[in-house]
């Protein structure tokens, strides 16, 4: 279902357009990604959600995207984290919508996680078992082992000779003699084996015929196509939070500035015992992060400068270690009043990074920060830091190269100096560094320890400190149907009574598990170095959970509304049921107050039994600060001003239109699947290097 070579020129599109050309990529394949959305929710509303997700999600991380794999296996590894994210219920309710193809769905969702994905991938995507095994992080003859043991599965929950074994001893020859890949010698030896064997005649027969099914599967699937509006309804959603960005970017700046001074404050204390360099680099470099590296002599001072159209880059400084290599620049237009700023795969690039970096490093990303730089940029000058792989090597030199640089708006609205998506201006150029760097080291402790968050178990894997950057790395255990873990949210470390906090986009997803019940995250915080220590803290935050907690109400646009009902200790309102084109329904709970929930999980059922496969949502809602403040979201309010808020909905206005023109959707039942809802945490969890 996917092209089997990317188109080169499709991926430059998407860099330079930005989100607009992340939309129509995932149109292009909306009805295979769509078909995979269906195998995890079976909630409209969900699947929209799950495309909202990941084309964000696709968007902030295409930087650091590795050409070593293609663009189709690295968003379906981030669409499957999301898939797995939303499925609170993995049975298939909406039995009306897939009635065709009821048996093999529900067989499938009784697989293993493993054996499900593994099948899914490979016959209903069709994605090369060499690509589905990196998917998995799964070696190919390990693949072949999960189709394999899926497919007997699926055999037995079909009916497909639920007593045919066969010679497990040429079990691991089944997929490869029916796909016709077997060697010569052992498929004269398979085929002489079956002949003689009427057992393996009958499970050959049997795991066949199972085979065919799923291979047969993208073609039925032709006939289970997008619902009209689908992909509308998320560019509405993507439209909506476009809105809401620039709050979340103040969130940002803000976290940036104190990543700034933290580092500043603990580079400071008891480290620099050499007077007369302090005050050397004080005068001499202006960066102060890099002016911190130098005096701890982690780095080197460089004067490298090229120039381009009138555009003039200087690389200061380059420092590396086990996590990552950042090089510090400054960019000076020489011509006009301009600021510009440097964005790794995006126009920068090394020539030699296979040689000498390594291709999987999960980087985080630094936006400008305008704010803070306000009293020391020059109106043409612009200061900053690009970060790069880490070295595979103790030493070498990079060759930097620029093509393209992104210009910065002072005016603009956004914070942080970004134009809107549609008017990015680049300057283009040629520019070319060698810039030597030597590996600084980096220390990884082993940890041992578990906690309970809200009951869910929480254990921590490893601890790197590193001179860029400190890296906590832990592991979520949601086995449970009916509560899971969604975001953890660390407060900070404190190590010798110093506060490390989280830093600017820290945390991030590590990757499927090979232990499928955990899932592994990582969060960056702000560098320290010093002194070494044997005990260190982890302040909990918050905790981001989602219940699952059924309930159906009927619907009646007969009936006079408003109605309402109890849910989850609180009282929600149907305000209007009104039948057109499209059908209004308008939920609301006006309740902030001790509220279980911020938000429900729910779909709509119809006159026939089908889930309202076009549904359009609007909502109204409070931020609540910790301490309980609300802030009305038509008022307005510094965000980054709010103390860790939540967003608690207070009307959902629900549009419903059917897939076939002039048939109206008349609404009979409102299922709500579950809630989520923000648990602030106290906890502390103490733990010891070795």
């Amino acid at each position: 279902m996917f092209p089997t070579k990317v188109n080169s020129n499709s991926t430059t599109t998407i860099r330079e357009k930005g989100l607009e050309s992340i939309v129509d990529w995932f149109d292009q394949y909306k009805q295979s990604f769509y078909t995979l959305g269906w195998c995890y929710l079976t909630n409209q509303q969900q699947i929209e959600e799950l495309f909202y997700r990941s084309i964000k999600k696709v968007q902030k991380e295409f930087p650091r995207w590795k050409r070593e794999i293609s663009v189709e296996t690295w968003v379906t590894s981030i669409f499957i984290h999301f898939c797995r994210e939303l499925s609170t219920n993995r049975s298939l309710q909406a039995s009306e919508e897939i009635e065709p193809r009821q048996d093999i769905f529900k067989a499938l969702n009784q697989l293993n996680e493993y054996e499900k994905e593994a099948i899914m991938l490979t016959y209903l995507i069709e994605i090369s078992k060499e690509e589905v095994a990196q998917l998995l992080q799964v070696s190919v003859e390990k693949l072949k082992e999960l189709l394999f043991s899926g497919i007997q599965s699926l055999k037995k929950d079909l009916g497909y000779g639920t007593s045919f074994n066969g010679c497990k001893e040429y079990h691991k020859d089944y997929i490869n003699y029916l796909e016709r890949t077997l060697e010569r010698s052992k498929k004269i030896d398979f085929e002489i084996h079956i002949y003689h064997c009427q057992n393996c005649q009958d499970d050959l027969a049997a795991f066949q015929n199972v085979l065919l099914t799923l291979l047969n599967l993208p073609e039925t699937m032709k006939d289970w196509p997008v619902p009209t509006g689908f992909m509308e309804n998320v560019k509405t959603k993507l439209a909506k939070e476009k809105e809401n960005r620039q709050l979340k970017k103040r969130e940002r700046k803000r976290k940036g500035l104190v990543f700034s001074g933290v580092f500043a404050l603990l580079m400071g204390i008891g480290f620099f015992t050499d007077v007369y360099t302090n005050l050397y680099y004080s005068w001499t470099v202006e960066d102060q992060q890099l002016r911190a590296f130098l005096q701890q002599d982690l780095g080197e001072r460089l004067n490298l400068e090229a120039d381009s159209n009138g555009v003039k880059i200087k690389i200061k400084g380059a420092i590396a270690d086990d996590v990552q290599t950042i090089v510090f620049y400054e960019i000076e237009d020489t011509n006009e009043n301009n600021q510009y700023v440097m964005n790794y795969h995006d126009g920068v690039y090394v020539g030699n990074e296979h040689e000498i970096m390594m291709s999987d490093a999960n980087l985080s990303y630094d936006p400008p920060k305008l704010e803070s730089d306000e009293k020391t940029h020059e109106k043409n000058v612009y200061r900053g830091k690009v970060r790069l792989p880490p070295l595979t090597k103790d030493n070498g030199t990079i060759k930097l190269g620029v093509t393209k640089i992104l210009k910065l708006d002072r005016n603009s609205t956004d914070p942080n100096g970004y134009m809107a998506d549609e008017n990015m201006e680049y300057e283009t150029g040629k520019w070319n560094f060698e810039i030597p760097v030597t590996k600084q080291p980096s220390v990884a402790y082993a940890l041992d320890e578990k906690t309970n968050v809200q009951g869910i178990p929480v254990r921590f894997n490893k601890l790197t400190v590193a001179p860029t950057t400190t890296i906590l790395q832990y592991s979520i255990h949601n086995s449970q149907s009916k509560k899971r873990i969604e975001t953890l949210n660390i407060d900070y470390l404190e190590v010798n009574n110093k506060k490390v906090k989280p830093n600017l986009n820290g945390d991030s997803y590590v990757g499927i598990q090979q232990d499928m019940d955990w899932s592994t995250f990582q969060t960056n915080f702000d560098s320290h170095i010093g002194e070494k220590t044997k005990e260190f803290n982890v302040k909990l935050g918050s905790v981001n959970l989602t219940y699952e907690d059924q309930k159906n109400i009927d619907l009646d646009a007969s009936h006079q509304y408003p109605q309402t009902f109890e849910y989850a200790g609180s009282t929600v309102s149907i305000d209007k049921v009104e039948v057109g084109q499209p059908t209004n329904v308008v939920i609301s709970n006006h309740e902030i107050e001790n509220r279980a929930f911020e938000s429900l999980q729910f779909r709509i059922v119809d006159q026939l039994g089908k889930v309202a496969s076009s549904m359009e949502m609007l909502s109204d809602g409070v931020l609540v600060d910790k301490n309980g403040m609300e802030y009305d979201q038509d008022t307005p309010v510094r965000y980054e001003e709010i103390e860790q808020p939540r967003y608690f909905f207070t009307v959902l206005n629900l549009k419903l239109e059917n897939e076939s023109a002039g048939e109206k959707v008349i609404p009979k039942r409102l299922e709500i699947l579950g809630y989520n809802t923000t648990k602030y945490l106290d906890d502390v969890v103490k733990m010891t290097l070795d």
